[in-house]
């Protein structure tokens, strides 16, 4: 998946990181322009002019535009503390970069910086190798990478403009470990009765107030207690809401219902009753309406109810 800039500002606990502008400039040469900042830094020259870093912020948002690379400013509470950088690389993998000004380090910036870009750079452009390279004397870098999961892939010599020579560096890669998939929904299995009278209506219940979608209408029934059928799960159900008795022998299945919920999935066998004894009676207080099959659309039912109006209507 190819990011743009819309995908961005990243925000962490302390940090903000956003694209570069022409105003962050000054900023970005006062905190360079220390040799214990770009003695570590390969392709930054020393000592560092403005108008170096009035021509980078450019070439920075031009990349960001064409995808090449996220080059963005580190802020804290408004204020420029250092750079970070992703750059793709047409023949070699992605590379991370960063630099804190001195009198921000150690407060772990870096590596919370480091570790928001390269989440990000996982979710949204699907990155799970990235290397780095550091110097070999630049011990607390290498100790950030570390942190973050990379481990030591080689040794080398770089070109340091700063230093004006080759320096030796150790090379680091990371390997993002794939997503968790998400923790499976619990099935609840519940039951479901379309009580039908002589006269063709169908009998809903309203779902009393303090309770889970309170104030819809739906079909009585409820859950299975462990060992029930679905069959004797609604026999029960039937005479503990409604005062009625019946077999089993009297209930047809029609249809079932698959919803998930937010903290389960639903799994909802319907069943027809046309044959019972006694006289319904609001045995829980809920309110109770008879309902043609015409009218059942008319009446607000829970998401994992409402596909059943529909065949139950056309059904009878």
């Amino acid at each position: 998946m190819a990011a743009t800039g819309a995908s961005l500002p990243i925000v962490t606990a302390r940090l903000l990181l956003r694209r570069l502008v022409a105003e962050d400039a000054a900023a970005v040469t006062r905190l360079v322009n220390d040799y214990s900042v770009a003695g570590n830094l390969a392709r930054v020259p020393f000592p560092y002019r403005e108008q170096l870093a009035q021509e980078w912020i450019a070439s920075a948002g031009a990349q960001i535009d064409s995808k090449d690379a996220y080059h963005l400013a580190i802020t804290r509470d408004g204020a420029l503390v250092g750079c970070i950088g992703l750059t793709l690389r047409r023949n070699a993998l992605p590379e991370i970069g960063y630099w804190i000004g001195r009198k921000f380090w150690g407060q772990g910036l870096a590596r919370e910086a480091a570790a928001a870009l390269l989440d990000w750079a996982q979710t949204e452009l699907g990155l799970v190798e990235v290397e780095a390279d550091v110097l070999t004397d630049n011990l607390a870098s290498q100790a950030v990478l570390r942190h973050l999961g990379f481990v030591e892939s080689g040794s080398g010599v770089q070109q340091f403009l700063s230093r004006n020579r080759k320096m030796p560096v150790l090379m680091f890669r990371r390997v993002a470990e794939p997503p968790k998939p998400p923790a499976p929904k619990p099935v609840l299995l519940v039951v479901a009765c379309a009580l039908v009278d002589s006269d063709g209506r169908i009998l809903l219940a309203q779902r009393p107030k303090g309770k889970q979608l309170e104030g819809l209408w739906e079909f009585p029934g409820g859950k299975l207690n462990d060992g029930e059928t679905p069959e004797a799960a609604l026999i029960r159900e039937l005479r503990e809401e409604l005062s009625i008795e019946t077999q089993e022998s009297c209930l047809s299945p029609l249809f079932f219902a698959s919803h998930a919920y937010e903290k389960f999935h639903l799994l909802m066998p319907l069943y027809i009753c046309r044959k019972w004894q006694g006289r319904v009676t609001s045995a829980e207080g809920q309110a109770l309406a008879w309902v043609r099959p015409e009218k059942l659309a008319d009446y607000p039912m829970p998401p994992a109810d409402v596909p059943l109006v529909a065949l139950l209507r056309d059904f009878l």
